[in-house]
């Protein structure tokens, strides 16, 4: 019996070419596996199509609680990415389906995209750039950069993302490296020579603020007014995560009072950023349209990891990285799993 797997329309209309690569890669050469176009159904997941499906790969689509209702067939839904706020994960794991992400995909790109923004903050490079192209010379400056060396960088989360940056950050000069993570053990933080602290402990005596967190219930909103006023004034925040976790009416107030020295933003609450938001008139932010972390490499492995974890399932397996471990016991996915395979 043939494994049947859908591919949401978005990639389609807004991002032809990123997926078929991998397509043919991953599944053109496993006979069960066939694959087809969804039919658009502006941007949500509906549970009737869904369930047509023994898998589906999404890029940009919701996936409410009723994308899940009533689903019997379904197994397996695989994000491009791995931010998956965009999924209701408990409706998801009640219907018996694998929630899949790729973060082998993008550790080391979002990581980069975190040190660019650092390094770019610390050394005025988007001033740098304007100033020069309006002709004025370096003694006319408004300020001048900081040395990394010595200071401290700080991370709300200590995931596969922030592991990397602070692997990388330790070969930068940084006196310090700090991070706030209830759920990380103290070996495996003191193994990456970072220091665990509470939240504010954190955003008091870091120099650069780095968002290595996901978004959902607990961290919507976590870094607000309260914590940005903990901040040295000196200090920047860098968010490459989701930008929810920022309150932004706190963050342009800090920043448009010089609370903080500045922000490198490649996040934000809605997506695209408004035209006239305060943001995009502030010279002491650095903003990326949700793309810093985006590289040729990315792409290509974030597709090929995507597709690799369908793969497993249509072999009866459970794939590598499933972001509701709590699914894996079900009777109702052990079922599914055991109807595919050889």
């Amino acid at each position: 019996m043939s494994f049947q797997v859908g591919i949401t329309s978005d990639f389609r209309t807004h991002s032809a070419g990123l997926l078929e690569p991998a397509l043919a890669e991953v599944f053109n050469p496993a006979s069960q596996v066939n694959y087809d176009w969804m039919p658009d159904t502006a941007g949500v997941g509906v549970a009737e199509v869904l369930d047509r499906y023994d898998a589906v790969i999404g890029l940009d689509y919701r996936f409410p609680a009723e994308s899940f209702r009533d689903i019997r067939r379904l197994a397996a839904l695989a994000r491009w990415g791995v931010g998956y706020d965009m999924v209701d994960v408990a409706a998801c794991t009640l219907a018996d389906v694998i929630l899949t992400i790729t973060p082998d995909s993008v550790r080391r790109p979002m990581a980069e995209a975190n040190i660019a923004l650092i390094w770019s903050l610390a050394k005025n490079l988007s001033l740098l750039e304007r100033e020069c192209r309006a002709g004025r010379w370096k003694d006319a400056l408004p300020r001048n950069g900081t040395c990394l060396k010595g200071r401290t960088l700080g991370s709300v989360g200590l995931g596969n993302i922030a592991s990397e940056m602070f692997r990388i950050a330790r070969g930068m000069g940084f006196g310090r490296l700090l991070a706030y993570s209830p759920r990380t053990a103290p070996d495996a933080a003191a193994a990456l020579g970072v220091e665990l602290n509470d939240l504010d402990t954190m955003l008091r005596e870091s120099d650069f603020v780095t968002v290595n967190c996901p978004l959902n219930p607990r961290t919507r909103g976590m870094i607000g007014a309260r914590e940005l006023a903990l901040m040295k004034p000196t200090a920047y925040l860098i968010n490459c995560a989701r930008g929810a976790i920022v309150d932004e009416g706190a963050l342009v107030d800090v920043l448009t009072h010089g609370r903080i020295a500045g922000a490198g933003l490649d996040v934000f609450e809605i997506e695209p950023i408004r035209s006239g938001h305060p943001l995009l008139s502030l010279d002491n932010v650095i903003l990326t349209p949700h793309a810093a972390g985006r590289t040729e490499e990315s792409i290509r492995d974030t597709s090929l990891s995507a597709c690799r974890a369908i793969l497993a399932v249509s072999r009866g397996e459970l794939p590598r990285y499933i972001a509701n471990r709590d699914v894996v016991e079900r009777p109702g996915l052990l079922a599914k799993l055991r109807g595919f395979g050889p």
